[in-house]
């Protein structure tokens, strides 16, 4: 497959800008929640694209944010309601919802400075965000258990379960694997930090009893499926029986991957998600394909829908999320190196 005219991302790139607030903040969407992941992950696409004054403001918004302890509050997009008679996202409750301090949300920005580091090659910018980074990740690895996994989020009154998210540790794995990278090139190795990874890549490779101790599995969202293998953790044999074990429950061909498996709903960054772990495990015509299916979900402007409901054939909700855009993008990165920030996601180490 042959890469892309960078103009191609034009719409990703307007949706991206086009919500970021004058605080550097990026929104799931006008006015809407913002969680440090979602984001980095529109930042990162941003970065993908070149526009380094506003990705830089996004990352400046998280580290003027940063909470002492090396954390953030951050909203759960996953409690966002819809309306469903104009099928959109809408800001009812979010004033009044609890935030959290998630550890996932924390251990991305590791992964968002070193993708910066790798494409605008620039120390100096790397070592002002070092302390921001540092705080981040060693506020995570207080909050591992000694198993190896990692408490989802911070003790506060409204998250009092202690349990790990399969997700949330195979992203933080990878962010650990960013973090020792970074303090390796910014001459500040950190070994505790690799050692904790070793421990958390151990147990999402041979504990899975781990995780969802306290609620019920989580084994329905495609994320929990595909993500272990993003996550580097698993080695050959195990990667490719995760794969076929729930690839048809979750894949449509031609359209991508669900978000759930009980629903005919393609979003849009799960499957981009889903090329990166398939880059990661080296599937790499197998990847292409899939990606070149996402473009079905491009508008007349190129942006991104977040998703199809494919009975239907209706784009649903009728939102274009930025983070959608950061994922479309570092998928084509993977596949066509773009940048060279494109094997981020998918070197084994990182």
């Amino acid at each position: 497959m042959r890469a892309p005219d960078m103009s191609r991302f034009d719409g990703a790139r307007a949706t991206i800008l086009g919500l970021q607030n004058t605080d550097g903040s990026i929104p799931w969407f006008k006015g809407g929640v913002i969680d440090p992941w979602n984001h980095l992950e529109a930042a990162m696409g941003l970065q993908i694209l070149g526009e380094r004054t506003a990705a830089e403001k996004a990352i400046g918004y998280l580290q003027d944010s940063q909470l002492n302890d090396g954390s953030w509050w951050g909203q759960l997009g996953s409690a966002v309601p819809i309306d469903m008679e104009l099928h959109q996202f809408t800001t009812e409750g979010m004033d009044t919802g609890h935030k959290i301090r998630d550890t996932n949300f924390t251990a991305y920005i590791a992964t968002a400075v070193y993708h910066h580091y790798l494409i605008f090659d620039d120390t100096t910018y790397a070592m002002t965000l070092w302390p921001c980074v540092e705080a981040a990740i060693n506020f995570v690895l207080t909050l591992q258990y000694a198993e190896g996994d990692i408490r989802w989020t911070a003790r506060d009154p409204s998250t009092p379960e202690e349990d790990s998210l399969v997700t949330g540790n195979s992203s933080i794995h990878k962010s650990l694997g960013h973090a020792v990278l970074l303090s390796e090139a910014l001459g500040k190795p950190a070994p505790e930090w690799r050692s904790a990874r070793a421990r958390l890549g151990h147990v999402l490779a041979h504990q899975p009893e781990r995780f969802d101790r306290t609620w019920g599995s989580k084994e329905r969202y495609s994320m929990d499926w595909y993500y272990p293998i993003l996550s580097g953790a698993l080695d050959a044999r195990q990667t490719s029986a995760r794969f076929e074990a729930r690839w048809d429950t979750f894949v449509i061909d031609g359209y991508g991957c669900r978000c759930v498996s009980d629903e005919p709903w393609v979003t849009v960054a799960e499957s981009a998600e889903l090329v990166l772990a398939l880059m990661a495990a080296g599937r790499s015509d197998q990847a292409a394909e899939h990606l070149g299916w996402l473009d079905k979900f491009r508008d007349e402007n190129g942006a991104y829908w977040m998703g199809m409901q494919v009975k239907q054939e209706v784009f649903w909700p009728v939102e274009k999320p930025a983070w959608t855009a950061g994922a479309v993008l570092l998928a084509h990165d993977a596949v066509h190196q773009l940048t060279p920030a494109h094997a981020i996601f998918t070197d084994k180490f990182a």
